[in-house]
């Protein structure tokens, strides 16, 4: 299988914050900005993979900045590295200054995903080959985080992490 660069698997969903979708602090309901980033990343997953997908787990969520009513927000999803039949999608939330048109960083998340086939069973996606220096950094940083949860799970034992292991060594 022929690996596939990162910025193929781009997704970016530009929206505005609606008052149905806010908080009492009229701030956008944290579940309303997850189900964004979910849908951006499974349009990177399925982009990468041209597979079904679906999420396997959101493993890491920072909520930086709140997101007022009537802000522009922008989700940026991208695959930034693939595993056997999974894959990690970081995503990165903007939000943009109406006046100056500036966008702020507000929030980042990582998402996995797995692509099946038609009767849900895994099945096999191109490997990942990073190009620019942020790329490197995140699909290094992939395979950190897969260990770290294989051995958290009890699926792996710690001395075979070897990844994690040259952090410490």
């Amino acid at each position: 299988m022929e690996a596939r660069h990162p910025s193929e698997s781009l997704a970016v969903l530009t929206d505005f914050v609606l008052t149905g979708e806010t908080n009492s602090l009229n701030n956008l309901f944290g579940g309303e900005l997850l189900a964004r980033m979910d849908r951006a990343a499974g349009i990177a997953a399925g982009r990468h993979s041209r597979r079904i997908v679906v999420t396997a787990s959101v493993n890491h969520v920072a909520f930086n900045k709140a997101i007022p009513l009537g802000s522009v927000v922008t989700v940026e999803a991208k695959v930034s590295r693939a595993f056997t039949s999974s894959m990690e999608v970081y995503i990165d939330v903007w939000v943009e200054d109406r006046q100056s048109g500036e966008k702020t960083k507000a929030n980042e998340a990582i998402y996995t995903f797995v692509a099946v086939n038609e009767t849900g069973t895994p099945v096999a996606v191109p490997p990942i080959e990073p190009q620019t220096e942020l790329e490197k950094q995140r699909f290094d940083a992939a395979l950190r985080r897969k260990q770290l949860s294989l051995v958290l799970a009890g699926k792996m034992k710690p001395d075979d992490a070897t990844e994690l292991k040259a952090l410490f060594v």
